[in-house]
């Protein structure tokens, strides 16, 4: 037979009067202490009385004491009370200051070149918040993995979520090794990367991402192959600096590779315009102080706007 293990409705009514009364052994002075009148605490006992099924107090004119029932379930309910009253306090904490846990779900090409001198900053400012950065290309769902928040290109984040711009809007480029352009030459055309090793991503929904590029303004889906593919783009990168192939990525992620000379871009006049990077949130009505401080953080120091 299946039990129902909910607390009956109403079951924590005069819960408080009891404690109260219990403690002063008096139900005047647990009047005076919950600021209301001995009638209603008298009222909240004999209700509680009755959904219990059984007399807790023993009165007379003179003096209030506990039945054994009484004792029994002040033993039980008092640091039950007392630990409900602190998770309060606990939660209205969180709801009123910056503090707590804050966890974002980042790609993991995004926290060198981005996150790293914002969270920085972020935790200075904020030193009661802890920040915890999952790296990972999968889009998860926010609510239900526990996530406050994640960052993304701006074309992977659902239109029912607010999202505040990281970055202005980044080029897609393409780039080889040295090496691997003196072996298969300069592509000069798109149609000529059909004819390279043209490394490629793995999405987290399985499929295999095309390159895109722009042409005069007209827009440029390309099927590409080669050996090798990987699900982020510093996998990806790094193959192309060891000379296996051609690599598409957001521009930002190849600065430091470019400045060296460990990478060449290509074909720079058909690369198409990405939106960007973006914090993005679910829209509840009331966001805890710890994402709005961060919220705030993020636009202040990229004048990003939702």
């Amino acid at each position: 037979m299946k039990q129902n293990f909910t607390v009956r409705h109403g079951a924590l009514d005069g819960v408080e009067a009891f404690l109260s009364v219990a403690h002063h052994r008096s139900f005047r002075r647990a009047a005076a202490e919950l600021g209301v009148t001995p009638s209603a605490i008298s009222q909240a006992i004999r209700a509680l009385e009755a959904r219990v099924g059984a007399a807790l107090f023993i009165r007379t004119t003179r003096s209030v004491g506990l039945t054994e029932a009484g004792e029994r379930f002040l033993a039980r309910a008092r640091p039950a009370f007392e630990e409900l009253v602190a998770a309060s306090g606990v939660a209205r904490e969180l709801g009123q200051r910056p503090t707590g846990l804050l966890r974002l779900t980042v790609p993991r090409s995004v926290v060198p070149i981005l996150l790293e001198p914002l969270i920085a900053s972020f935790c200075r400012a904020f030193p009661e918040i802890e920040v915890e950065l999952a790296a990972s290309e999968e889009l998860v769902d926010l609510a239900a993995e526990g996530f406050d928040a994640g960052i993304r290109l701006g074309q992977f984040i659902a239109p029912d979520m607010i999202a505040v711009r990281l970055t202005n809007p980044l080029p897609l480029i393409i780039l080889g090794s040295p090496a691997y352009l003196a072996r298969r030459g300069r592509p000069e055309r798109p149609d000529d990367l059909r004819e390279h090793a043209c490394l490629r991503l793995r999405r987290s929904n399985g499929a295999l991402a095309s390159w895109s590029l722009d042409d005069n303004g007209r827009s440029i889906e390309i099927v590409v192959s080669g050996p090798f593919i990987a699900n982020d783009f510093p996998t990806m990168l790094g193959a192309a600096v060891e000379g296996v192939g051609l690599a598409q990525v957001p521009a930002p992620l190849a600065t430091g590779a470019m400045a060296t000379g460990k990478l060449v871009p290509v074909l720079e006049q058909f690369a198409p315009m990405t939106p960007g990077v973006f914090l993005y949130y679910p829209g509840h009505r009331q966001i805890m102080p710890k994402l709005r401080a961060f919220i705030d953080h993020v636009k202040g120091r990229s004048g990003g706007t939702n």
